[in-house]
């Protein structure tokens, strides 16, 4: 008769260890199914700032580099690989001469960004998903719209084989 009234307890408690661990257990993060799915993930553009850069060269562009939680936690404890889930999200513009700052300095210092160039790209870390390239997949939006010209971006994983020993990824974290 006793096993009756321990039987609900058992039960209950039953229910909330597995509430908990499905609470608990690691959901197929958002952004990621956004870049795989050719869209653009919402509020990417609040992610953290990881760095800026200037490049020169056929590239000359200023550019933002932003990463998601993963990707800044990853960053702020050095870790390396980075890990499953990391989301890399580089922004470049023109670099163009800021003609009313300069004014206001009186000689020409003053660059900032002009018009956008090369939408925005993504690295997404999912080593199964992207294992021959490197565990990241790459992606590039240009207004909104996907590139999914297959070839140009195997030509992301080329470039990034040249930091292979970095996991693949160019920026350093600027606190």
């Amino acid at each position: 008769m006793k096993w009756i009234v321990h039987l609900p307890v058992a039960l209950v408690a039953l229910v909330s260890v597995a509430a908990a661990s499905a609470l608990t257990s690691q959901p197929v993060d958002e952004a990621a199914a956004a870049i795989a799915a050719d869209k653009l993930p919402s509020g990417y553009r609040d992610w953290r700032l990881i760095s800026v850069a200037r490049e020169e060269g056929s590239l000359d562009d200023i550019r933002a580099v932003l990463g998601n939680d993963v990707a800044i936690e990853a960053y702020r404890e050095g870790r390396r690989p980075f890990p499953e889930g990391t989301i890399i999200a580089r922004l470049a513009w023109s670099y163009v001469a800021s003609e009313e700052n300069n004014k206001a300095f009186g000689k020409t210092q003053s660059f900032v960004a002009g018009a956008p160039k090369n939408g925005v790209q993504f690295m997404v870390k999912d080593s199964i998903k992207y294992a021959s390239t490197g565990g990241w997949g790459y992606s590039q939006f240009a207004d909104a719209k996907p590139l999914v010209d297959q070839a140009a971006l195997q030509s992301c994983f080329d470039c990034h084989q040249a930091v292979r020993d970095r996991d693949f990824v160019f920026s350093d974290y600027a606190p």
